[in-house]
This record gives structure tokens, C-alpha cells and sequence, in this order.
């Protein structure tokens, strides 16, 4: 039998993803939904190409099914959107008591 790909006997351990809330839920969809208000009649194209990600990953923001985008990422949207970081920030703040979500 032939090794695997990382040798012979050995193997690679993979970490499960913690499942994410409602609440980081509800906050990735508000992201979403801010991101593609903003973007307007610019093509998802278009901004990912000057924010430097690709139109899949933006999408998948946009459609709220990548919730949780990296720091650097927000920051490439938001100032290819000519947003400002606290513009999404606020975004991401419950509505009843005015705490910021956790990432």
C-alpha cells in the first residue's frame, strides 16, 4: 500500500468548526445585506477586483453563507465600498441592548 500524502504513518488532524450562533448568524446576513446596499449598481465583480478578493468570496458575504470574513477582508470591502470601518461595525451591533456581537 502506498504512503498517504503527508508519509508514511502519518496523518494530519483536522479541527472542527464550532457551529456558529443565531445571533452570528442574523450578523453575518446584516453584513451581507450592508455590503450589497452599498456596493448598488457596481457589479460584484467589479468591487471584489479593487477590494482584492474574488466575486465568489464577496457573494458568499453578500448571501450571508461566509459570516465570519477575516479583518483584512472587511477592510479591503469597506474601502472599496467607500465605507468606513465603523459604518460595519455599527452593522454588526444587537439591536436590543447595543453590544457588539462576538466574532
Amino acid at each position: 500500500m502506498a504512503p498517504g500524502p503527508y508519509g508514511a504513518g502519518r496523518s494530519i488532524d483536522l479541527m472542527a468548526r464550532t457551529p456558529l450562533t443565531p445571533w452570528e448568524r442574523e450578523r453575518g446576513e446584516r453584513f451581507g445585506a450592508l455590503l450589497r446596499e452599498a456596493r448598488g449598481e457596481r457589479s460584484m465583480v467589479e468591487v471584489a477586483a479593487v477590494a482584492g478578493v474574488s466575486a465568489e468570496t464577496l457573494r458568499k458575504i453578500e448571501t450571508g453563507r461566509a459570516p465570519t470574513p477575516s479583518f483584512f477582508t472587511i477592510a479591503a470591502l469597506a474601502f472599496a465600498l467607500d465605507l468606513s470601518l465603523d459604518e460595519l461595525a455599527a452593522a454588526c451591533v444587537l439591536p436590543e441592548d447595543g453590544e457588539a456581537l462576538s466574532a
